[in-house]
């Protein structure tokens, strides 16, 4: 099964990360969808059934996810749906697994403070689109001709999220957020 679903819900688990033999960071963690509905004869919102999926990120997504995402924050996750069984002692188990592509805090809930990534840190398919030829860019804020800025002070923190490399976890700069040495 290969499809897209757009899921809201809590994260129910710490985030686990790791690196595959080849060197890929990943992260997983447990998210959970309940329904709520309002049941008029007693006045009051009551949950319903809730649905249990494994979320599995990779690459730059995956080192985020570590950083970003905390149990029992409300999230919503877009990716492809893998639906898995298998047996063990005559029993079937079944799981539902998302393949995110988009992981993202629901601001429904509480508010965020976005910190894009830059340089190596950031995909390739993420960089903004070049102007037409002829019409310079004059809000760019990389451009300092003329100008001295002095760089931000690297004030890092450890992460959760171990370096590909095997050499511990990763660090954060606190003021761009940016993953510091991250070999991915």
């Amino acid at each position: 099964m290969n499809d897209m679903i757009s899921v809201r819900g809590f994260v129910a688990s710490e985030v686990k990360s790791s690196t595959t033999t080849r060197g890929t960071a990943t992260a997983s963690f447990r998210l959970g969808t309940t329904e709520r509905r309002y049941d008029r004869a007693t006045s009051t919102w009551v949950d319903g059934n809730t649905n249990w999926y494994t979320v599995q990120s990779f690459r730059f997504l995956a080192g985020h996810v570590g950083c970003s995402i905390k149990k029992g924050q409300r999230v919503l996750v877009i990716g492809r749906l893998r639906l898995r069984q298998w047996e063990h002692e005559g029993r079937v188990y079944h799981v539902a697994e998302i393949d995110a592509e988009s992981v993202g805090h629901d601001l429904m809930w509480g508010s965020a403070n976005f910190t894009r990534m830059n340089g190596t840190s950031a995909p390739a398919d993420s960089v903004p689109a070049v102007e037409a030829p002829g019409t310079p860019d004059r809000n760019n804020e990389w451009d300092s001709e003329g100008q001295e800025i002095d760089p931000p002070e690297d004030e890092s923190i450890s992460s959760t999220v171990e370096n590909p490399d095997g050499t511990g976890p990763l660090l954060v700069n606190t003021t761009t957020g940016e993953l510091v040495g991250a070999g991915v």
